[in-house]
C-alpha cells in the first residue's frame, strides 16, 4: 500500500498480472471455513458477477493494498458494497437506513469503503444490464455524495454527527417523487415487508409447534438444521452446551441495562443456519428464546467473526476477540444499533477457540432488490449509499483530515468512477475463471439440496 497525505491517483487499478490469483486467495480464506459449505458457497458466488463480487471482499482487499493510497485512516465498514446498506429498526422502534454489515470492519484508508461501495454499483449495473456510461455515472454519484456530506459534516458539530442518521421519512421525502410509480410501489412493498420481519414472524417462518404447544426450530436441511440433527446425540449434547456457554459469556458482556432484558428469555432451541454469499461457511446459528409464552418470543444470531479480510494490509485492530472487533465497529459506524449486539467466544467440538457476534435475526431488516432497479433509480440509489457511507464516516474522528484531502483532489470523483469501472473489468475475469474452473472439475459446487451429511468437524 502506498501511503501519502497529498491527493494521489485514486483512479490506480492493478492489473491482472500485478496481483494474486483471486481464485488462491478464497481457497486460502475456505481452509477455516466448514467443508461442506464450501461448494454451496462457490455455486452462491458463480450465479453472476454481482454474487461473485459480494463473495470477494478478501480478493478486493488484497487489491486495494496495491493502490495508491490516501493515508487517511478511519474505520471502515470493510465491504461497503450496495447490497451491504438497508434498512432496520432502531431501538427506538423508528426505521432506519444504514449499513448492516461490519464482518470485515477494521481500519484503514477512507477511500477503500468508497472504492469497494462504487464498484458495487458497476458491477451491479452491468448486471441489469446498463452500459458502462450510464454504470460509471453511478460510481461518480456515490463519490459525489460522499463528498458532499463529508464537507457538510466538518460543519457541524461532533454530536451533531454522532446522532445523524437516515430515517425511511426522510428517504421518502428526498427520493420520492423523483421515482416512477412502478418504483414507488416496489418501494413501499419493501417497506411495508421490512416492518413485518420480527422475532415473531421469524417464529412463524422458521419454527414448527409439537403436540404438547412446544415451539422448535423447523429442519430444512443444509439450510436450516437443528443442533440435535446436526451432531450425533452425545456431540450435539456437547455442542449444545457449548452453544450455552457461549451465550453466557455474551450475557456477561452485555450492560447491566440489557442484560436485565435478556434474562427475562430462555432459549428452547438452537440451530446452524447458512447465511449469505461471502459468509456461507462461516458458523452462523440462530437461537430460539421465549419470554412469558410463545406470543413473546427472541430470535437471536450468532455468528462466527473470522478475522478480517483488511487485517493482512492494515495495522493490527487491538482487539483479541473477533467479535468484539466486530461490535466495536459496528457501534461507532452505524448510527443506531441492535440493544442486543454483543459479542462472545468458546472452543467448539475440536477443541479449537471461535469468536462470535450476536444480535438479533430479524428486527425490521430489508434491502433494496438491485435486480429491479432501473437506471435513474440506481443512481439515487448510489447517492443514497454515498450519502450514507459518508455519514458513517463523519462519526470518527477522521472526519476534519478526510474533509482535508477531499478538499484537495478536485477529480475524486472521476478517479473513483474510473477505478470502479477499471475493477468491474477485473471481477469480470475472475468471474469468468471461476466458471472455467467450476467447467474443468476443479471447483466444486453444490445447491444446498445436495449438500452432503455434516462431518464431525465443524
Amino acid at each position: 500500500m502506498v501511503t501519502t497525505t497529498a491527493a494521489v491517483d485514486l483512479s490506480a487499478c492493478p492489473t491482472p498480472q500485478e496481483r494474486p490469483d483471486s481464485l488462491e486467495i478464497l481457497a486460502a480464506q475456505a481452509t477455516s471455513r466448514v467443508q461442506e459449505l464450501i461448494p454451496v458457497r462457490h455455486a452462491r458466488m458463480a450465479a453472476t458477477p454481482f454474487t461473485f463480487y459480494r463473495g470477494a471482499a478478501a480478493v478486493m482487499a488484497s487489491d486495494l493494498s496495491r493502490t495508491p493510497s490516501s493515508g487517511v485512516m478511519t474505520q471502515l465498514c470493510g465491504d461497503a458494497h450496495l447490497s451491504n446498506l438497508g434498512l432496520f429498526y432502531t431501538p427506538e422502534r423508528r426505521m432506519t437506513f444504514d449499513l448492516n454489515d461490519f464482518d470485515e470492519t477494521f481500519t484503514g484508508p477512507f477511500e477503500w469503503d468508497v472504492k469497494r461501495l462504487a464498484a458495487s454499483f458497476v458491477v451491479a449495473g452491468r448486471n441489469n444490464g446498463f452500459d458502462d456510461k450510464a454504470n460509471r455515472r453511478f460510481a461518480r454519484s456515490v463519490a459525489k455524495a460522499y463528498r458532499k456530506s463529508i464537507e457538510h459534516s466538518v460543519k457541524k458539530s461532533t454530536l451533531d454527527c454522532w446522532y445523524a442518521r437516515m430515517d425511511v421519512e426522510e428517504i421518502q421525502a428526498v427520493i420520492g417523487n423523483r421515482l416512477d410509480t412502478s418504483i414507488n410501489e416496489r418501494t413501499q412493498k419493501a417497506l411495508k415487508k421490512a416492518k413485518h420481519r420480527n422475532s415473531e414472524q421469524a417464529v412463524a417462518k422458521l419454527c414448527v409447534i409439537d403436540a404438547e404447544g412446544k415451539a422448535h426450530i423447523r429442519s430444512e436441511p443444509p439450510l436450516l438444521v437443528p443442533v440435535h440433527e446436526l451432531f450425533p446425540d452425545n456431540l450435539a449434547d456437547f455442542v449444545s452446551d457449548a452453544i450455552k456457554v457461549r451465550f453466557n459469556n455474551y450475557r456477561d458482556a452485555l450492560p447491566g441495562h440489557v442484560r436485565a432484558l435478556f434474562d427475562q428469555f430462555t432459549m428452547v432451541d438452537a440451530a446452524r443456519k447458512v447465511v449469505g454469499v461471502g459468509s456461507v461457511g462461516t458458523r452462523a446459528w440462530i437461537a430460539l428464546m421465549i419470554g412469558q409464552n410463545l406470543e413473546d418470543p427472541l430470535f437471536l444470531q450468532m455468528k462466527e467473526a473470522q478475522r478480517s479480510v483488511l487485517a493482512d494490509y492494515v495495522p493490527a485492530s487491538g482487539f483479541d476477540n473477533e467479535g468484539q472487533r466486530v461490535v466495536e465497529g459496528q457501534r461507532l459506524l452505524q448510527a443506531s444499533s441492535d440493544i442486543f449486539l454483543g459479542w462472545s467466544s468458546g472452543a467448539d467440538e475440536n477443541g479449537e477457540r471461535r469468536d462470535f457476534y450476536l444480535r438479533q435475526l430479524r428486527d425490521g431488516k430489508g434491502s433494496v432488490v438491485v435486480e429491479a432497479l432501473e437506471p435513474e433509480a440506481m443512481k439515487l440509489y448510489a447517492q443514497l449509499c454515498g450519502r450514507t457511507l459518508a455519514q458513517a464516516h463523519a462519526r470518527t474522528a477522521s472526519r476534519p483530515e478526510i474533509a482535508k484531502y477531499l478538499a484537495g483532489d478536485p477529480n475524486f470523483g472521476d478517479a473513483i468512477a474510473d477505478f470502479s469501472v477499471a475493477y468491474a473489468d477485473l471481477n469480470d475475469g475472475d468471474h469468468a475463471a471461476m466458471l472455467r474452473g467450476i467447467e474443468a472439475g476443479t471447483i466444486e459446487v453444490r445447491d444446498l439440496e445436495a449438500v452432503p451429511a455434516p462431518t464431525l468437524s465443524r
